[in-house]
């Protein structure tokens, strides 16, 4: 699979973006267990425009994470062109479109996914980015605004016609949240319609290898992107390749590796953003590297309310030692709860 020039191999796998969770000390661990693309925190163009600090502070990159991409939204076109020609100066591979995300204080103000009850004006806003900058332009949206306007096969073919280099089909309506199963099969009516040129990337659910590869096989997509499937889980996009390419289900790494994960992405984000960012970024991200542990809620507090780099660290140690004999693959992944 290629987007414009940039070579991704066989069914490549992509790391949603995700508000709070894909920073990128996270995009980091990701890519380092196999995620082939990568991409920001939503960012508001507004934000961009108005050179908010927050929505700078989202725009920093690695060459580690390469390709990346960055990801906007916006109800206006002309601060979401502004906003790309930003974002095109901090060097990303991609510029991603979000037409998806649902959350009342988006989409009710007609970006994100409530762009998908504006079809024209969602495709003029596509078409002036795809002009505006040099990128790659991409997008990342839903099936429709709920079950009676289900158009993304209309959607798809317009949002080609402006030039944009893939598209990202999120198998549920902006009504459904997150609720419910994602729904793959206007996905693959899309991939599969004979009209249309680009790579078609599918979200929704996949949270394990027979997953991935039920969707590659059975729609034909060009790629799959995982998202609340990552928490507290980087190595997903190991075990998914290791699946996909010998159809054996990796063991879940031990204790003591997910100790080890936890300290190598602490230390990132720490030297990322330093100690006070780095600490309260990492919160969210620590407590997950361990659900499933028994008796854990007392070592949960202190990940979570610790201020101290080396207090966490001999924590996470402590973990390895009390909890080193646990069998892990009695732990089950967390109920999904919200990507983007």
């Amino acid at each position: 699979m290629k987007i414009a020039d940039i070579e991704l191999g066989d069914k490549p796998l992509f790391l949603a973006p995700m508000e709070d969770v894909t920073d990128p000390s996270f995009r980091y661990m990701c890519k380092r267990f196999g995620a082939d693309v990568v991409y920001t925190e939503f960012i508001p163009a507004d934000g961009l425009v108005r050179d908010a600090a927050k929505a700078q502070a989202k725009l920093r990159i690695d060459d580690a994470e390469r390709p990346v991409g960055i990801q906007l939204y916006g109800h206006l076109i002309e601060p979401m062109v502004e906003a790309a020609r930003i974002a095109q100066e901090a060097g990303p591979d991609l510029i991603d479109i979000n037409f998806g995300c649902p959350v009342k204080k988006i989409a009710g103000r007609g970006a994100g996914s409530g762009m998908m009850r504006n079809v024209p004006l969602m495709v003029e806003m596509t078409r002036r980015i795809v002009e505006a900058v040099d990128k790659p332009v991409t997008v990342k949206t839903r099936l429709g605004w709920d079950d009676e306007t289900k158009n993304i096969e209309e959607i798809a073919l317009r949002l080609q016609d402006t030039g944009i280099a893939a598209l990202t089909i999120h198998g549920r309506t902006r009504a459904q949240m997150y609720r419910g199963e994602a729904d793959w099969t206007l996905i693959g009516k899309v991939k599969n319609n004979p009209a249309i040129r680009i790579p078609i990337i599918g979200n929704g659910d996949v949270d394990s290898g027979p997953k991935a590869r039920e969707m590659f096989d059975r729609y034909g997509v060009d790629g799959v992107m995982v998202g609340r499937a990552t928490y507290g889980r980087p190595w997903i996009f190991r075990e998914i390749r290791h699946f996909l390419e010998t159809g054996v289900a990796l063991p879940q790494p031990t204790v003591a590796e997910r100790v080890a994960i936890a300290k190598e992405h602490l230390a990132k984000s720490l030297e990322i953003k330093g100690e006070k960012v780095g600490i309260l970024e990492m919160r969210r991200h620590l407590s997950n590297y361990f659900k499933g542990l028994p008796d854990f809620k007392p070592t949960r507090l202190r990940l979570v309310t610790s201020c101290d780099p080396a207090e966490l660290f001999a924590t996470l140690d402590e973990i390895g030692e009390r909890w080193g004999a646990f069998d892990t693959s009695a732990i089950v992944p967390a109920p999904l709860s919200h990507d983007l």
